[in-house]
């Protein structure tokens, strides 16, 4: 007898289980020796379960990691030289684990907000896993300190907030509720705040995409606040290579509306150019590897598999890209000259 044949998810379950994907990744980069994240494996159903991933998936998570902790803690380095806190919004932030990270390191008194998030279907699972683990709670303050909200779909502590939404929906009904409520709106719209988005808005409608970014544009406009957003996304899936990622995707019932809008590596920009903000960059995977990485991390990362698809490597990598952008006030000529440091720059290796 043949076994029943796999039901795969679809709508939103299917996004939902893109989540799971990164996460088993994520876990499977660490145990390689790729990267260090103590907090994975409690966000992992069954982590000693789970079989390893492909050295080509490793890679890919390890460049995207190291880039986007160089430009989070970039962000949060500023701050500190400003003389002051700031916020970070973590949008579709799933399993990541990026606040305990921050919460344990150099820069743990940085951060007044760290807020996630997610589908309510995600937020009441890491809820739960942050409830069950001793070691997450811990960084979270004092129990009492600590409640669940909305049906144990949020949680909130002094500085962390879990937050249930659907991200497609306007701003004033996601988000307005959850962030700006009065007497005393969880974000301060005159405190530095970084917005995250990974792989988040390539799955809703570019007007989704925008109405989200123009809201935090427009609630961020006190004199000198300073917005800034990192983006990490698949683009340029109208060539070859791109098509077969989308057919692999389809046929797990993933499609990938919000790429559309950026066919190229040169529309990427526009991203946030198109809501006025000052700065606006990106850079793809695969030039991080080649040229931003360290080349004795290279090195060492190159001992832990073997690797024989370089070219497949590349060319995937090629089809991801980190944009950053910052929207700055107006006549403050100090505070762009110091914002628009913030950057991702080249290595040199110690040897």
């Amino acid at each position: 007898m043949f076994p029943p044949r796999q039901q795969l998810p679809e709508g939103d379950a299917a996004i939902r289980a893109t989540d799971s994907d990164a996460a088993v990744a994520r876990l499977s980069a660490v145990h390689k020796g790729y990267l260090t994240d103590p907090f994975i494996s409690s966000f992992v159903s069954r982590p000693h379960l789970q079989q390893p991933r492909p050295p080509l998936i490793n890679i890919g998570t390890y460049v995207r990691s190291e880039a986007l902790d160089e430009l989070v803690n970039g962000w949060l380095a500023l701050s500190e030289q400003e003389g002051t806190q700031c916020q970070i919004v973590s949008m579709g932030a799933g399993s990541d684990t990026r606040f305990w990270r921050i919460a344990t390191g150099p820069h743990k008194d940085t951060v007044a907000k760290y807020v996630e998030v997610d589908f309510a279907e995600n937020t009441t699972k890491k809820a739960m896993a942050i409830r069950k683990s001793k070691e997450l709670s811990a960084v979270l303050g004092m129990p009492e300190d600590v409640s669940l909200a909305n049906g144990g779909a949020a949680l909130h502590s002094p500085v962390y907030h879990l937050l249930a939404a659907d991200l497609r929906t306007p701003p004033a009904e996601s988000l307005v509720p959850l962030l700006t409520a009065e007497p005393q709106p969880l974000l301060s719209p005159s405190v530095p705040t970084l917005l995250l988005f990974e792989c988040v808005l390539a799955y809703m409608s570019p007007a989704a995409g925008n109405a989200l970014l123009r809201w935090f544009t427009d609630y961020f406009s006190a004199p000198g606040a300073v917005l800034g957003c990192i983006v990490y996304e698949m683009f340029a899936l109208e060539d070859p290579f791109g098509k077969v990622m989308v057919n692999n995707l389809r046929a797990r019932n993933v499609t990938l509306p919000g790429a559309q809008a950026y066919p190229s590596f040169a529309s990427l920009a526009n991203r946030f150019l198109q809501h006025g903000w000052e700065i606006s960059r990106a850079v793809t995977l695969k030039d991080i590897r080649r040229e931003l990485i360290e080349p004795s991390e290279l090195q060492r990362i190159s001992q832990l598999e073997m690797l024989d698809e370089i070219e497949e490597l590349e060319l995937v990598l090629a089809h991801y890209a980190i944009t950053w952008g910052a929207k700055l006030p107006p006549n403050a000529v100090a505070l762009k000259a110091k914002w628009s440091e913030w950057s991702l720059r080249r290595k040199v290796s110690d040897e």
